[in-house]
């Protein structure tokens, strides 16, 4: 059975990390820097770098303090944020990404999937998703969750897996910075439908929410932000919990 990942999340503006509820009203927490060395050194089985506002702002993602981040952190780092082309791709792994997260970019622009994957492979393409549930169905939205586009959640991610991605981050606006718990139906039905790993993203407010996730839906890996950065447990102690109720993790 492979290990599921326990991975920080730091959403970075102006160069600070931020974190806020239903992807508006966001607080300053901290330095990404200095954080980014703590994850790295306390059990973290990956971390994810996205500056939040790159697309939306219509700009390319800061690399300065993305390459201090990279410099900091021993483990595999993606990073996401005004992804929309090949030399993104090239320019965020030349900083020191392990992956690249795609989001606004490749709804803008699908074939960019396909091209990432075909030239840096399949493993460095990730597809991230801001998904809310309209009605009956799953929405995708762009622009860091500000815009809703015409996408169903579950045809994205099929197109994803089928154009390349090697996995899925996603993201429940319903649930974000909520804390009372992950989006269980919207993660069952995602990986219901793709055979690549999903990162479940959203909700997360406490150690048994984690235990919940995994007992209950196919996700390779949970993500969580003012969880961690609040310090309300640390990884190591989830971890623990974890394997206690009989959950593979890394230790």
């Amino acid at each position: 059975m492979l290990a599921k990942r326990i991975i920080p999340c730091l959403d970075v503006k102006d160069g600070r990390v931020v974190k806020g509820k239903n992807f508006v009203g966001l607080q300053d927490v901290d330095d990404p820097v200095k954080l980014a060395s703590y994850y790295s050194d306390c059990g973290a089985d990956e971390l994810v770098f996205y500056d939040i506002t790159a697309s939306a702002e219509g700009r390319s993602l800061f690399c300065e303090v993305l390459k201090s981040v990279a410099s900091e952190v021993f483990i595999p780092l993606t990073v996401g944020g005004g992804i929309n082309s090949l030399d993104d791709f090239d320019r965020v792994l030349k900083c020191g990404a392990d992956k690249v997260s795609v989001n606004s970019g490749a709804i803008a622009n699908p074939s960019l999937i396909k091209a990432a994957a075909e030239k840096y492979g399949n493993q460095c393409v990730v597809l991230s998703m801001d998904v809310k549930k309209i009605g009956d169905n799953y929405k995708v939205f762009s622009k860091g969750g500000r815009v809703q586009t015409d996408l169903d959640a579950v045809e994205w991610a099929k197109f994803g897996e089928n154009n390349g991605a090697g996995e899925i981050v996603l993201n429940s606006i319903d649930t974000d910075g909520v804390k009372q718990g992950f989006d269980l139906p919207m993660l069952d039905v995602i990986c219901n439908a793709v055979n690549i790993p999903v990162i479940a993203s959203g909700g997360a407010g406490s150690v048994s929410h984690f235990i919940e996730l995994f007992k209950s839906v196919n996700v390779d890996a949970g993500l969580g932000a003012s969880v961690f950065h609040y310090n309300q447990f640390t990884i190591a102690e989830l971890k623990k919990q974890l394997k206690a109720n009989g959950i593979e993790v890394r230790l």
